[in-house]
């Protein structure tokens, strides 16, 4: 028995000092949900032998970064060429030493399978939380239908040929969609954790300020920053025009769940901020205004996933409307009985009133119009402020 006992100890003293490079946390730092371009095929920019630069603000830190590649949503495979990743300065610039080139299972270059995500290899680029970085990734054979992510909010730029290594880009054109590049993750030794914002474009940042980082999402991670939750996440998973129940932009909300929330390395916590547009759109096609029970039904399906995976789903209001294009009375009236029940429901692990931080408080269906940034609909920078300043931080332990 001492024998057998001798050998267990060492055994489990050998699995401890091999432990240690298989024992590291990753969880996501940035994202963009991977959508299907709708840009007529005659529209979309030839990527033939170019390189596509793209920049990006992190929101948590780590030792070592890795990329998330998606050609989801295309039918053929994708073919990529070199990568590199690095620190961004201006114009998306290579900061001096920071370059750094990406390989995937050891190699470098890769193609990707049709409908699959590719995860990189870890990348030796420590990085703080709230750095800027610039990934970098060449087409030698272009992509065609590539998986995009519609609306940036920033701006990104593609160059002929082989430029992943330049400092700056020569000859170069601007770009506006997110490319191929759906997400970045940090590896930590203690275990760290993301929280997703999933929504439309109020949570993807339509309005916001561009390359300015000013996205509600990108200033709840600032405050988390602040109040010391240096190795918690936030995770922008929100598609301008998408929906809870129908197909507007990216996959419906009851689709994506799984793939843009559950899948999500780390992912703690999910804050809903959805259905202005299934309203709207029930109005301006025409269609039979949707009953609160299908909101409603809607979001306790998400709950009811959550859980089952142990992470905690928040809830937050609808925001205001009236003035918008596709307002009406009656999608007005599901409004407030869905924000009636957000606010008084416990199924959910709590609630942020984002409806009533933004709205007119003389006209409580519409939004201030220090917030609004002109269509009634979207809020601009200090709107955006306001959104993020009224999560209670405590819901997100």
């Amino acid at each position: 028995m001492m024998r057998i006992s001798r050998l267990a100890m060492v055994l489990l003293i050998g699995a401890a000092v091999a432990m240690p490079a298989q024992a590291q946390h990753w969880s996501r730092s940035w994202m963009a949900a991977p959508q299907l371009s709708k840009t007529p095929p005659e529209k979309r920019p030839d990527l033939t032998d170019r390189t596509v630069r793209q920049v990006v603000r992190i929101s948590s830190g780590g030792a070592r970064i890795r990329l998330r590649l998606s050609n989801e949503m295309s039918v053929e495979p994708l073919l990529l060429g070199a990568v590199h990743v690095a620190l961004a300065g201006e114009g998306g610039r290579i900061e001096p030493g920071t370059d750094r080139v990406v390989t995937f299972n050891g190699m470098q270059g890769a193609a990707i399978p049709a409908r699959a995500p590719l995860i990189s290899d870890a990348i030796d680029l420590p990085v703080k939380p709230l750095t800027r970085i610039t990934v970098s990734i060449h087409l030698p054979k272009g992509a065609p239908d590539a998986t995009v992510h519609s609306y940036s909010a920033a701006t990104g730029w593609t160059a002929p040929g082989n430029q992943t290594h330049a400092v700056s880009l020569t000859d170069s054109a601007t770009l506006g969609s997110r490319i191929i590049l759906s997400a970045v993750e940090v590896e930590s030794r203690a275990p760290a954790t993301t929280i997703v914002t999933l929504g439309d474009s109020i949570t993807d940042g339509v309005r916001a300020t561009p390359d300015s980082n000013r996205r509600w999402p990108d200033l709840l991670a600032e405050r988390l920053q602040k109040a010391g939750r240096t190795n918690v996440g936030v995770a922008n998973a929100g598609i301008s025009a998408n929906r809870l129940l129908s197909e507007g932009e990216g996959y419906n909300v009851l689709a994506r769940f799984d793939s843009d929330v559950l899948a999500v390395p780390g992912v703690s916590h999910v804050i809903l901020l959805e259905g202005v547009n299934d309203l709207g759109n029930a109005a301006r096609d025409r269609q039979p205004m949707l009953k609160p029970e299908a909101l409603i039904g809607a979001y306790r399906q998400m709950i009811a996933r959550a859980h089952d995976r142990g992470v905690k789903l928040i809830l937050a209001t609808i925001l205001p409307y009236k003035g918008a294009g596709y307002w009406s009375a009656e999608g007005e009236a599901t409004r407030e009985a869905v924000n009636r029940w957000i606010r008084t429901t416990r199924e959910a692990d709590g609630f942020v009133d984002l409806a009533k931080a933004i709205a007119d408080p003389a006209d409580p269906a519409r939004m201030a119009k220090a917030y609004d940034a002109g269509d009634a609909l979207h809020p601009n920078d200090a709107g955006f402020a306001v959104m993020a300043a009224a999560v209670d931080l405590k819901l997100l332990r």
